[in-house]
């Protein structure tokens, strides 16, 4: 309980004062008692109004700029003129309780560190996560190129469709006649054994073992390929750039392959392949040959749907909230379009590319933002033509920073500003101040550089934010961003957007 008493008790223990001095001296009130009474009543009826009169609040959108916290001005309290009795008339300026305490001015602006060229055509957007109030935005509302950071959205929309405990299988059918087929659900992580960037993945050879125990001397003859979970022909979008192939750091999107596609299973960035769904059966019939299986060495490959629902093998990826602490650090363009198609897939959108933009609208609305007018084009953020807006992000930021709906598994692996993953080597010189307060995910294309994620600032506030670099060379945009996000950290809840 608060040590201040409140104005309506003050004003009650006057009144019973006022009571007391009349039975004692009542000729003396007749008159001036009553001037004293109107005074009060005049003056004690504003006050009352001015301490109850409610606060501006948020929007639905969280996006007004009133404060959630009122400001307290005591010039909109009168004070009743004294009357010929004034010990008789008590104050009508009620003692503020710590919840009418006055707000930070919002005076700290970073403008300046907004301004720099490196940031070259830029989009911001800051917010107060407890109150939902907006504290900075330069075109925060206007959709624009995310980068990686859509792999936010990418594992908001996993968690709300497939859940953080979902695992993704590859099976193997037994059609009869010698045939046997593969068959992919979207797990990129299989692997064919020894050095992976995806710890703990299935393997071929676990496969390759359970198809020996169950064919036993059987021979094998055909091995068909079926990456049919969903059509493959959309597995290159057409505006990602070749090179993002050839370097190394995409593949085709098909629901079947092995190590990503890499040519070096062990490194990230490695040159991905013409043919996936190829280059995995290639591997399984080395996997069967090394396991026994009779004639697999020499089976030949078919791509095609398999015709058989008699499974005789099975692995299964790890837990989906695994796979987001394999992408989100690393921001793994592979498993970021390995769980949109998924996600698509699962909850009805037949797993296109065409599709996406539906299916993350509907699973992000569950965490209570709009998403309306998103244009999601990939789950990776390779392409240019996505469309989220800076104050989308930070809106989904908010749930993220406070662990809810199991967005959690999110925070937990957000890179953080000169400590971990994307961010690791980030935030240096003067930026240094804000090391290990920003948690945030990193973008980067070619057009545009990118971060979002939240801030614990340093007043105590947890802040929301966006910031989209667009147009401007990576060199000089990294800095500026950081410079921008430290400016914001060290504002907190003060940071004004004039």
């Amino acid at each position: 309980m608060s040590e201040h008493q409140s104005f309506p008790d003050r004003l009650r223990g006057g009144l019973s004062a006022i009571r007391g001095s009349i039975k004692r001296k009542p000729l003396p009130w007749a008159v001036g008692g009553l001037v004293a009474v109107v005074a009060i009543g005049s003056g004690g009826a504003v006050a009352i109004a001015s301490a109850d009169a409610p606060t501006p609040a948020a929007s639905a959108s969280g996006r007004t700029t009133a404060s959630a916290t009122p400001t307290r001005t005591p010039s909109a309290t009168p004070t009743p003129t004294p009357t010929s009795t004034p010990s008789a008339t008590p104050t009508a300026t009620p003692t503020p309780t710590p919840a009418q305490a006055a707000a930070p001015a919002r005076t700290c602006s970073i403008a300046g560190a907004a301004s720099a060229p490196g940031l070259g055509t830029f989009e911001g957007f800051v917010m107060n996560a407890t109150t939902g109030e907006t504290l900075f935005s330069r075109s925060g509302d206007t959709p624009a190129q995310t980068g990686s950071v859509m792999k936010t959205l990418t594992t908001a929309t996993a968690l709300a469709v497939l859940g953080g405990g979902h695992t993704i299988p590859t099976t193997v059918t037994d059609e009869g006649s010698g045939t046997i087929a593969i068959v992919g659900h979207g797990d990129a992580t299989l692997s064919q054994g020894g050095a992976t960037v995806y710890p703990g993945a299935p393997t071929l050879a676990q496969l390759a073992q359970q198809v020996k125990a169950r064919l036993g001397a059987t021979p094998v003859s055909t091995i068909v390929t079926d990456d049919t979970y969903w059509d493959d022909a959309d597995a290159w979008d057409p505006t990602w750039p070749v090179s993002e192939r050839t370097i190394g750091y995409q593949p085709k999107v098909t629901a079947l392959m092995v190590d990503g596609d890499r040519a070096n299973p062990g490194a990230a960035t490695s040159p991905r392949s013409e043919d996936p769904v190829g280059r995995a059966g290639a591997a399984f019939r080395t996997a069967l040959a090394n396991a026994g299986v009779v004639g697999a060495g020499n089976a030949q490959l078919v791509k095609r749907a398999t015709t058989s629902q008699t499974t005789i093998a099975t692995v299964s990826s790890q837990p989906v909230s695994t796979l987001i602490g394999q992408m989100i650090p690393n921001s793994d363009n592979t498993l970021a379009e390995m769980l949109a198609r998924i996600s698509s897939r699962e909850s009805g959108g037949g797993g296109s590319a065409a599709s996406l933009s539906g299916v993350y609208q509907r699973a992000l609305a569950t965490y209570g933002v709009d998403p309306a007018g998103i244009v999601i084009k990939d789950g990776s953020g390779e392409s240019a033509a996505n469309a989220v807006s800076p104050a989308f992000v930070a809106h989904l930021m908010v749930p993220v920073a406070a662990g809810a709906k199991g967005l959690g598994t999110l925070a937990q692996v957000l890179p953080v500003s000169g400590q971990s993953g994307t961010l690791t080597s980030r935030f240096t010189g003067a930026n240094a101040v804000a090391r290990g307060a920003v948690h945030a995910k990193t973008g980067w294309i070619d057009s545009a550089n990118t971060l979002g994620g939240y801030i614990d600032a340093a007043d105590g506030t947890k802040l929301t934010f966006a910031f989209y670099a667009i147009g401007s060379p990576r060199a000089s945009a990294l800095p500026a961003l950081d410079a921008v996000t430290a400016a914001a950290y060290s504002c907190g809840n003060r940071l004004t957007g004039s």
